[in-house]
């Protein structure tokens, strides 16, 4: 075994029969003592609303393991997160937190119900501004083991824009510093980057879930199990563009699918009638085809397409090979596509899969999305193939589809699951304690 810095982070890699691991080696929060510590933990609560009501609390359930950490050890808990995108001009009803906290509170109570922890857990709400007098008296006032949820933190511009002394106010608060907010790990938020420098000598620590996303995500670019299959999507080759790049020299193959596969066929010189085209990237599919044709990375475009004339869930579709007609638009690959997309996913021993092949919200377009989702899941099933998906629109395809469970891990971020896979650095955990 031994130990580096990689993107300015501490990992430690070791190899079992040949097979290199990777382990992110930043203090965590249960290693640190938090009895009697108020705990500023930055979480993502950043959940859907409709009408004032929480229509998926997912993102807060994955936040409860940090969080019962340390309750169950006597920390003073103050959860920070955001939520939506305020104006930063203060309070606005719609986005409050507010329902976030009372959710919490359910939860943790069904924890104590369940048996699973002992006395009561009320989550405090105490003002609707995060850092007023209101706000820094409950949290002054905090006893141990009990929790509070500050206001939505982009209320207040300094939020957004990194603010040094809107994170002086927040350090205030806290003894302890916990960042277990991946989906937010990639921004510059005063949370996420000020603020730990503001705690100074204090420790600044990751949550669970920060430590189970960097060690997945890092580990599938930095070592993977060979063979090593990524499969991109989504609408546009400028999303992508830097996370292919960082993969063409680790992966064994990148299928490409969505609408983002048609730029790259148009600069192969094929027809793609209607469909999407970014015309600005078409010089840059030429030379990422042109790398990859002279290296060891396949490159799979979609040779078969559902094509339809309108961009519309109830439009007229049919399959055609190879080029499509003018008028024409591609919105989901064809089955020859998927029958090879599965081939060559069922050889993997490491998948990342971050972005959709086709319109899948829609039923007619949704097949190809759903049967290389499928050949994931039995990749993971049948020869142990470790499975991410990066987020987002792939994410909220594995729920439509009744997969979710079946991967090794489904990421909480898009946007900084790809930054990720594009290999940046995150300045967030850099800032956090090494081990």
């Amino acid at each position: 075994m031994y130990r580096v810095r990689l993107h300015g982070e501490w990992v430690e890699f070791s190899s079992t029969m040949g097979v290199w691991s990777v382990r992110v080696t930043k203090r965590r929060i249960d290693q640190v003592d938090v009895h009697g510590q108020r705990v500023l933990m930055r979480v993502d609560f950043n959940v859907p609303l409709k009408d004032g009501e929480i229509t998926d609390d997912s993102r807060i359930r994955k936040a409860l393991p940090s969080i019962e950490s340390v309750l169950e050890r006597g920390g003073r808990l103050v959860l920070m997160s955001h939520l939506g995108r305020p104006k930063g001009e203060g309070y606005e009803p719609a986005l409050s937190l507010e329902p976030c906290a009372a959710r919490l509170g359910e939860l943790l109570g069904e924890k104590v119900r369940g048996g699973s922890m002992g006395g009561t857990r009320g989550v405090r709400f105490p003002s609707h501004d995060c850092v007023d007098g209101a706000a820094v008296a409950a949290v002054n006032m905090l006893a141990d083991s009990e929790a509070l949820v500050l206001e939505n933190l982009r209320f207040h511009a300094g939020e957004k824009k990194g603010d040094a002394a809107f994170a002086s106010r927040l350090a205030a608060m806290g003894d302890v510093y916990c960042n277990d907010a991946f989906g937010t790990c990639h921004r510059s938020d005063a949370s996420m980057v000020a603020l730990p420098m503001a705690m100074g000598g204090q420790a600044k620590v990751c949550g669970f879930l920060v430590e189970k996303e960097i060690r997945y995500l890092r580990e599938s670019v930095e070592a993977p199990a060979k063979p090593f299959v990524v499969v991109l999507g989504g609408a546009k080759v400028s999303d992508k563009l830097p996370a292919i790049e960082n993969l063409l020299p680790r992966a064994d193959a990148i299928i490409i699918g969505g609408a983002m596969a048609y730029t790259f066929l148009a600069a192969k010189g094929v027809g793609v009638g209607a469909s999407r085209v970014e015309d600005d990237r078409l010089d840059d599919a030429q030379r990422i085809l042109g790398e990859a044709g002279g290296g060891s990375c396949e490159l799979l475009l979609p040779s078969d397409h559902v094509i339809a004339q309108e961009f519309a869930e109830s439009a007229t579709s049919q399959i055609v090979e190879g080029a499509i007609p003018d008028g024409w638009m591609g919105l989901d690959i064809g089955p020859q596509t998927r029958a090879a997309c599965a081939e060559r996913i069922g050889e993997a021993k490491t998948i990342v899969w971050n972005g959709p092949m086709g319109v899948f919200e829609w039923a007619g377009f949704a097949q190809g999305t759903r049967e290389v989702a499928q050949a994931i899941v039995r990749a993971s099933e049948r020869n142990g193939a470790v499975s991410i998906v990066g987020g987002g629109d792939s994410a909220a395809a594995a729920e439509q589809f009744g997969l979710a469970e079946q991967f090794s891990h489904v990421s909480t971020g898009g946007g900084a699951s790809l930054a990720m896979l594009e290999g940046k650095p995150f300045a967030s955990v850099d800032l956090l304690d090494d081990v």
